[in-house]
């Protein structure tokens, strides 16, 4: 069976920029299982594995324009330290959590800090960065109707995997 539209599908990946250190890979024996053409995998890894079938390995680089896009300058924001909770521990290369105006979660990335200010980065932290995926499909399946109802592969038992 190809992967197409709805496919679910699982793949051992490794993660790297170009320089051959691996900063995201799936764990020997639970590969990553998504449901293909529901932007679960940026837009040039879900586009590369199209058509593909269980067993084929694949070697992809992705550009920064279709992985998790360019990197904008304008995602950098200079925050009154008072903006902050008080007992917050807030250090240059934090990762920190907060919610945008329509609720959802927003990680930013905290790059300095001193009494009166602190300089966050709402850009993703693989913004600009080309992305060189290798690995290989380890399954492919067509998607139960729950599954395509939800938009997301539930795991082996049934239940969702996060």
């Amino acid at each position: 069976m190809k992967i197409t539209k709805d496919s679910v599908v699982s793949i051992d990946f490794k993660l790297h920029l170009g320089d051959g250190e691996i900063i995201d890979e799936s764990d020997a024996g639970d590969p990553l299982v998504y449901l293909q053409g529901h932007e679960q995998l940026v837009p040039g890894l879900e586009k590369a594995l199209e058509g593909k079938v269980k067993g084929d390995a694949f070697s992809v680089v992705v550009p920064p324009e279709e992985g998790y896009g360019p990197y904008d300058d304008e995602g950098i924001e200079v925050v009154p330290r008072d903006m902050f909770p008080p007992d917050l521990k807030l250090e240059a290369g934090g990762i920190l959590t907060a919610e945008d105006p329509d609720g959802d979660e927003v990680e930013f990335l905290v790059k300095s800090v001193n009494e009166k200010e602190v300089t966050v980065d709402y850009n993703h932290p693989l913004a600009g960065k080309t992305l060189h995926f290798d690995g290989k499909v380890t399954d492919v399946r067509a998607a139960s109707k729950e599954e395509l109802e939800h938009g997301h592969a539930h795991g082996p038992d049934g239940h969702h995997d996060h």
